[in-house]
């Protein structure tokens, strides 16, 4: 990161920045960040030209509703709010020779929360620059990280603001920010309490649209908030699948049935990764007691796809597996049972190097080849 550097030529232009309601003007360090670079520089927060984070505040949240508003003065407006957002993330992370200051995050992140500016920028993402969204991104996920002894302060905040959840899931819905909001979002999933919130949502389901939307940057992104949420807090989804199987798994069974490859093969893998889970182990029970789910593997077991095979088949074996079959899938598996052990026999024999793939397909032929003695 380069030095701060207080000299400018004679002939160089100096930056200046209007200090709240005074009239004069200071000049403005032409320090810049590494990621600042082609950006207005940032306001001087020590030596004589110091605002305070409340002016920092005050002066972002003014010039965010000329930008939103769109008159005439939106070309300034955008410069100021570059500034302010430079500002506030050198507040936050530091400079070159100077460390974060922890009376003044403090300060800043109270002036968030006092003024609504965090959900404010959330909610308005759209009409800032592109370098803009990527400061209001840090910004976000720092303040969401701060902890106070064992307190989360924005954790709190959100809990009873938790507005800003859906807002930043409905940013999927909006190509300029869905990455950015993304990002936000999984930062967000981190946290317990706010996870919870979102899964107990009626809004969880917008998920599943999400997942499928035609632009792949968006869908993969989706799908990689929703995994997040459905993996990171281990109790809390067994607990929610647990209550809300009927309706998440038909929502779950669409994405299966997905004309999308990358979000029917995503969308499979993780199924096995859910079912797999010891966590989810009534989940997986009562999953695998169904004929129609065996009959689905069954039937993806034959995908044109050698990654959806594959995904299927870790699926499939969980059926096999189970010591503990109800008669309609033991029934399934005695009627195809032939055509089983053949099929499963020569399935993707090219994995040669996979030791564990072609050891579980062994055994899995086994399971079958035994279950008439089983049943007889």
């Amino acid at each position: 990161m380069p030095s701060v550097s207080h000299q400018k030529s004679q002939k160089s232009e100096v930056r200046v920045f209007t200090v709240g309601n005074n009239n004069t003007t200071q000049p403005c360090s032409a320090w810049r960040c590494p990621e600042n670079q082609g950006r207005p520089s940032a306001m001087p927060l020590f030596g004589k030209s110091h605002k305070t984070p409340a002016d920092i505040v005050r002066t972002l949240k003014e010039n965010m509703t000329v930008l939103v508003k769109q008159d005439k003065k939106t070309e300034k407006a955008s410069e100021e709010v570059s500034k302010c957002l430079v500002a506030m993330k050198e507040i936050l992370y530091g400079t070159n020779d100077k460390e974060p200051h922890t009376e003044t995050v403090a300060q800043l992140s109270q002036e968030l929360y006092n003024s609504g500016l965090l959900i404010q920028l959330v909610e308005n993402l759209q009409v800032v620059d592109f370098e803009g969204k990527k400061d209001v991104c840090q910004i976000f996920n720092n303040i969401l990280r701060r902890q106070i002894g064992t307190r989360s302060p924005t954790v709190e905040y959100f809990c009873s603001h938790q507005e800003v959840l859906f807002i930043l899931l409905k940013g999927y819905e909006t190509p300029q920010v869905a990455l950015n909001c993304g990002i936000m979002l999984r930062e967000c999933i981190r946290h317990e309490p706010l996870a919870k919130a979102m899964l107990q949502s009626e809004r969880f389901q917008d998920f599943f649209g999400y997942v499928e939307m035609s632009t792949f940057d968006i869908a993969s992104d989706a799908f990689a908030t929703f995994k997040d949420l459905l993996t990171r807090h281990k109790v809390l989804v067994a607990e929610f699948l647990e209550q809300n199987y009927d309706a998440v798994f038909a929502d779950y069974e669409k994405l299966l049935h997905s004309e999308n490859y990358v979000t029917k093969r995503q969308s499979l893998k993780l199924l096995g990764e859910l079912l797999l889970d010891r966590h989810n182990f009534t989940v997986m029970t009562r999953y695998i007691s169904k004929p129609e789910n065996l009959k689905l593997m069954m039937n993806l077991l034959r995908d044109k796809s050698l990654n959806i095979q594959f995904e299927a088949f870790h699926v499939f074996k969980v059926f096999v597996a189970n010591p503990n079959k109800t008669q309609p899938i033991v029934d399934i598996l005695l009627k195809n049972q032939t055509k089983l052990i053949e099929f499963l026999s020569n399935f993707q024999k090219d994995r040669t190097d996979d030791e564990q793939f072609n050891d579980e397909k062994t055994y899995l032929i086994k399971q079958i080849r035994d279950l008439k003695k089983a049943a007889s």
